[in-house]
């Protein structure tokens, strides 16, 4: 996908959003860390053009929420979770770039529950590549693609890499 392909399927996504919620009524979007953020900012932005209103937008660290952390080794780089309200009866869309096994999501889950019980949990993705471990799908996708599991799906976004561009690359 290239800067195009990106802005298209977030505007899809926004669309999809306001449609299956009937609105932007307490509605919630939540970036996991990184790019989740910048995607999450995004689609607020498109919802508040598409709207006349803006979703608020809040950061979900799960670093502490891993399940591929090394007892002994790996220490976590800790990021800051910053969710501007109450997720409590809120309707919270989790924001990714990637979905794969599905590991990061569960933890995301456990760290925004953590927070608080909100009235229902959604997750957009702008890519799913397949290849799940856990029973996990996403609600709103941006593109499918298909890859095989020596293949890495790397997402390239302006505000972290400079440029918009995703690229399936080699694992080597």
């Amino acid at each position: 996908m290239d800067g195009d392909g990106i802005r298209r399927a977030l505007t899809r996504i926004a669309h999809e959003i306001i449609e299956r919620n009937k609105g932007v009524e307490r509605l919630l979007l939540v970036g996991i860390q990184t790019r989740g953020v910048p995607l999450a900012h995004r689609l607020s932005d498109r919802i508040r053009d598409i709207e006349g209103r803006a979703v608020p937008v809040g950061v979900l660290d799960i670093s502490l929420y891993r399940d591929d952390l090394s007892p002994v080794g790996e220490q976590p780089v800790v990021n800051q979770t910053a969710i501007p309200m109450a997720v409590a009866g809120q309707k919270v869309i989790l924001v990714d770039d990637v979905l794969y096994t599905g590991r990061t999501v569960r933890a995301a889950l456990d760290a925004l529950v953590d927070q608080g019980r909100p009235e229902s949990i959604q997750l957009a993705i702008l890519v799913d590549r397949g290849h799940r471990e856990l029973p996990i799908r996403a609600d709103f996708v941006g593109k499918n693609v298909p890859t095989s599991k020596q293949e890495v799906v790397a997402v390239r976004l302006e505000e972290t890499d400079d440029h918009d561009r995703v690229v399936i690359l080699e694992d080597v």
